[in-house]
This record gives C-alpha cells, structure tokens and sequence, in this order.
C-alpha cells in the first residue's frame, strides 16, 4: 500500500498559481508568475533533495505534467537527482485530454481520478509524490487521499491568483510533523493527515 504526498509552493494568501515564471500559468489573465524565485536559497535546495529522494512514483496533473516534461528530459546529467529520479520513476498523469504521453516512463490515467488514484495506492509501495497541480490537488484533497502535506509558505502576498484551498473546499485535518525555516524566509510545513476537524466552544 502506497503513501501518496503533496508538495505545493503557496504565498502567504494562498496563491499557488504561477510560481515558477511570468508564463507558467497566466490564466485568469494572471500576471504575477515567478513570485518563488528569488527565494531558492541553499537550505530551499536542501529541503527539495531531501523531498526528491523519497519517492517510489509521481502523479501529475496534465499542467503540471507539460511543464516537466518539456524541461526534465533535456536534464541528463546522472548526479542530478530530481533529473534522474523524474526521468526514470513511473509517472501517472490525471487527464482526460492528453491521448499520449512521450515522456517514458508516463502512464495517463482517464478514468475517474478518485477511482484511480485509490487503486493506484493499493497497487503501489512507497511514496507517491504530486507536486504543484492544484486543480488534481483539490480533488486528491476533497476525497482525503493525501496522506502528507508539504506546504512550501513564500513571504509573498499577491491579492490574486488561483489557490490551492477554494471557497467550497472539503473540511480537513492535518497534524504538522516538520517545520522548518530558510535563510531567505520561507516555512516548510509538512503535514499528516488527520482526518476531518474537530469544533468546540470558547469558554
């Protein structure tokens, strides 16, 4: 049985749109991408190779998905790990509109994501890793199959953007395990899933 993990960059007002460049994602007419990148300092870098040596598989999004795949395989250098363990590990991208996937190793996942992505636990051993993918996120998240939240918090608000938790967003609870600061200022949340939340009364 499988783990799967969420890894997602958020500002501090919960934008997760565009982090890595001004046209990673300007939907919505968004033009504020690249907000995370003055940031990557040496102990960002730490954290993300730590992340990037756990996993068994990764599941995508079909955004997310494009992104890697028009970068990571052009990566060949053998000492880079996130570069060899992307190019090399099963990947699973959640899509109903991508009809082939180039990149080896890449499996498409059509049916029902929630469907899927349970029978895909229960195949599986280790750890599964979605990292960015938002729209796949939230629905991963409503049907409580994240088991490990790693929220990566830039000291950044934007006003705009999309973001990872909506208005409508299904009632959950995480317990944190691991919080870490870096040089430049980011906190690196890691959560546990908790099951839903639990409501009491002041006084």
């Amino acid at each position: 049985m499988a783990t799967l993990s969420l890894t997602q960059f958020v500002t501090l007002d919960g934008v997760q749109q565009g982090p890595g460049g001004p046209d990673e994602d300007t939907r919505g007419g968004f033009d504020l991408g690249g907000w995370s990148m003055p940031y990557g300092d040496e102990d960002f870098g730490r954290f993300i190779t730590e992340v990037f040596e756990r996993p068994a598989a990764f599941l995508l999004g079909r955004r997310t998905y494009d992104i890697f795949a028009g970068y990571w395989p052009q990566r060949t250098d053998p000492e880079d790990l996130i570069a060899r363990r992307l190019n090399t590990l099963p990947k699973f991208v959640a899509s109903t509109t991508l009809t082939e996937a180039d990149w080896p190793t890449t499996i498409v996942l059509r049916g029902d994501v929630a469907l899927e992505v349970a029978a895909l636990k229960r195949r599986l051993d280790g750890e599964i890793q979605t990292h960015g993918s938002a729209v796949l996120a939230r629905t991963l998240l409503d049907h409580a199959l994240i088991d490990t939240l790693r929220l990566c918090v830039f000291p950044v608000v934007l006003g705009k953007g999309r973001r990872l938790f909506e208005a409508g967003a299904t009632p959950a609870a995480f317990r944190l395990t691991d919080l870490r600061r870096t040089a430049s200022g980011l906190a690196l949340h890691t959560y546990e899933q908790a099951g839903r939340p639990a409501y009491g009364t002041v006084g």
